[in-house]
């Protein structure tokens, strides 16, 4: 399997390279170093080791496959034109920074316009300072970064299940479910969203547990983070993170309450230091109205063939109430077979088959982890909660929908494969039910038939020669 998955990193990296070879150097270094974190972790563990790094290693490697593709091909503009934006305001936030007052003032009508991802902007400029303009080197670092949630999941799934078939079944479903390796192949935010996201449930069930400074520091890290790159994230995480604090609370001890409550004021004193309330009071302010989430929605609505939903208006709280049945359909399951009307969406399809199959093991096991564990998965189940539904009032386009879906299947994943192991784990019990079963009965009547046997065998045995 070593020499397999060597063999075919040379393919890849050799195919990368003929694809984009003026780019493909400083892509490669930018990709191995964001990789090599995990791949140190990884070797310094010992259960699973070897399976998560071929996890990593082929994760990284499909990635670069899509991204090749996509960068060579001019893709860009046809999976996401978000990534063309970036790419011009981080041309212009690296300039700005040797002086140039012309990109500088650019850079600062983007953010004044309410974009809400100017951090990806900060990440393109550092890379172009690098390696120089190169956006095949922004692709290659989400695909690194996307390999790697898959192995902060299978870690968040062992601690939360301690079940060695739900952790793995997890990894590979979000190492390799197609949404997911589309949109960490591109020079988009939503891989490095969902590795943050993933990271913070992380780092908030350990925290639950015992009180680290280092899981502090990296919980309020990509708080901070999700602040940049989609703010209205941010507060949903900051709430799931909190009420899981306070769900936990209870019947605990003193130690447990002040452990929680250094770690709360731990992050509020961060937030502060860096500004982050008085930003987040601002952004309230300007975003958080019922009228703004209908220009958003009615903007995707009407924007493409593919909007949803065009008479609706949620600037009222009925309204909005009455739009998430409808909105809850699409986002979890659009496109509908009759939906796919162009090549975008046709190549949608394997997915969506596979993703509609999983369903009801996402219920099955979300079920179990509802009745069984919840204090140990509330943060899981309360951000979901809430994003899901935020998605299901403001989503208005088909293709939205789905690419938003990505930052929940990376959790609903871990359900999926508790459900599956539930299905898998009782079919395995009825079959040993089933074998015991049958060797009892074939006990019984080998039993039966010796006893049937054994009278007449003793009557009917004479001596070899008879008495003298």
């Amino acid at each position: 399997m070593n020499a397999l998955i060597i063999l075919l990193s040379l393919i890849v990296f050799g195919g990368a390279a003929f694809m984009a070879p003026a780019q493909a150097p400083g892509a490669f270094a930018l990709c191995i170093a964001t990789t090599l974190p995990a791949l140190v972790i990884l070797a310094r563990t010992e259960a699973d080791r070897t399976f998560l790094i071929r996890v990593l290693i082929l994760g990284v490697l499909v990635r670069i496959v899509v991204a090749s593709v996509i960068f060579a091909g001019g893709f860009e503009e046809f999976f996401g034109g978000d990534a063309l934006t970036y790419d011009i305001f981080g041309k212009s936030l690296a300039a700005s920074w040797h002086g140039d007052t012309y990109h500088l003032g650019r850079y600062q009508d983007f953010v004044a316009s309410g974009a809400s991802a100017w951090g990806m902007l900060y990440i393109f400029a550092a890379v172009y300072e690098i390696v120089g303009e190169n956006l095949f080197a922004v692709q290659l670092i989400n695909a690194a970064l996307g390999a790697s949630t898959a192995i902060v999941v299978y870690y968040t799934a062992q601690s939360l299940f301690n079940n060695r078939r739900v952790s793995r079944l997890t990894a590979l479903l979000v190492g390799f479910f197609p949404s997911l390796v589309l949109w960490s192949a591109q020079a988009l935010k939503d891989g490095l969203i969902v590795l943050v996201l993933a990271l913070a449930i992380f780092a908030t069930l350990k925290l639950m547990d015992k009180i680290s400074v280092f899981y502090i520091v990296l919980l309020a890290t990509c708080l901070l983070s999700l602040l940049t790159l989609r703010f209205y994230v941010f507060y949903m995480m900051v709430a799931a993170v909190a009420g899981s604090f306070v769900m936990g609370m209870k019947g605990g001890s003193m130690q447990t309450f002040m452990r929680k409550f250094v770690v709360i004021v731990a992050l509020g004193m961060a937030f502060t230091w860096f500004g982050v309330i008085r930003y987040a009071g601002s952004q309230i302010d300007k975003y958080a109205n019922l009228q703004m989430l209908q220009t958003s929605r009615m903007d995707q609505a009407q924007s493409a063939e593919s909007g949803f939903g065009k008479d609706v208006d949620i600037q009222t709280t009925e309204g909005a109430l009455q739009v998430i049945p409808l909105g809850l359909m699409y986002l979890l399951f659009a496109p509908f077979p009759w939906q796919l009307a162009s090549l975008r969406q046709l190549i949608t399809l394997p997915e969506m088959l596979i993703w509609w199959v999983s369903f009801p093991l996402l219920v099955l096991g979300l079920w179990y982890a509802i009745k069984h564990r919840l204090r140990e998965v509330s943060p899981i189940v309360m951000f979901t909660t809430m994003l899901t539904l935020v998605y299901s009032i403001f989503q208005g386009n088909v293709g939205t929908a789905y690419r938003q879906r990505s930052q929940l299947l990376v959790f609903y994943f871990i359900f999926v494969a508790v459900g599956a192991v539930m299905v898998k784990e009782r079919r395995e019990d009825r079959d040993r039910e089933l074998q015991k079963a049958k060797k009892d009965l074939a006990e019984l009547q080998a039993a039966r038939v010796l006893a049937r046997r054994r009278p007449g065998d003793l009557q009917g045995s004479q001596p070899i020669a008879g008495p003298s």
